[in-house]
């Protein structure tokens, strides 16, 4: 499956959501790619739209490979795999941990400026993002959302290689995912317009009101 944009992404995403509808979910994007999803999601189920922001962690001298990630509330998740094949634990990165975490609080002051955080407890929260690959990263934000003691838990992805869809089916109550192709290089490959968004383009994107589809 090939979307033209993010936007189309979202909007097939949200027709296999309707049966969320009505349910005043809280929609969360994962910045900057998850936002223009979850806009389009939120635009017809209605409910709640706001960010979630973990952070990878990668090796010092291999930064794209994720050694790790951080929650939105600090935590840090090691990848053990990464760690065994490279002879590493926390304590050797504990300055792109704090790196993480530094950019995490970047981003939430940024986005959300000094807005209360949004009701969990009990609620449907509808997770996305443009898409995963080894889907380290997204797991720490399911993390952080299930010690937060949400109702129903759903992840919603445009793609996902197989192996990493089925380790993440086993953490959430749902998920939806467009597409699981067999060859799998990186998220951008399934996009015919893959450009890069702006902080500002977020923060109007979250900015947004008017009528959704409750």
């Amino acid at each position: 499956m090939m979307f033209e944009s993010r936007r189309e992404a979202g909007e097939k995403l949200a027709r296999e959501l309707l049966h969320h509808r009505g349910k005043n979910p809280l929609i969360l994007g994962v910045p900057r790619g998850g936002v223009p999803i979850a806009r389009e999601i939120y635009r017809l189920l209605g409910g709640e739209l706001d960010v979630v922001i973990p952070r990878k962690v990668g090796l010092p001298w291999h930064r794209e490979l994720a050694a790790g990630a951080v929650t939105m509330e600090g935590s840090f998740l090691l990848n053990q795999q990464v760690a065994r094949g490279y002879g590493i634990t926390g304590a050797d990165l504990q300055e792109e941990i704090q790196g993480a975490r530094e950019e995490i609080k970047r981003r939430m002051e940024l986005y959300r400026g000094d807005r209360p955080l949004p009701a969990f407890r009990e609620r449907t929260v509808i997770l996305t993002d443009d898409g995963v690959a080894t889907g380290f990263t997204i797991r720490a934000a399911l993390q952080d959302l299930r010690e937060k003691e949400v109702g129903h838990l759903v992840l919603a992805l445009p793609v996902a290689p197989g192996d990493t869809q089925r380790i993440l089916q086993r953490e959430v109550d749902e998920l939806v995912c467009l597409a699981v192709p067999r060859v799998f290089y990186a998220v951008g490959q399934f996009y015919r317009d893959f450009s890069q968004l702006t902080d500002g383009e977020v923060i109007e994107m979250l900015g947004e009101t008017g009528e959704t589809g409750e």
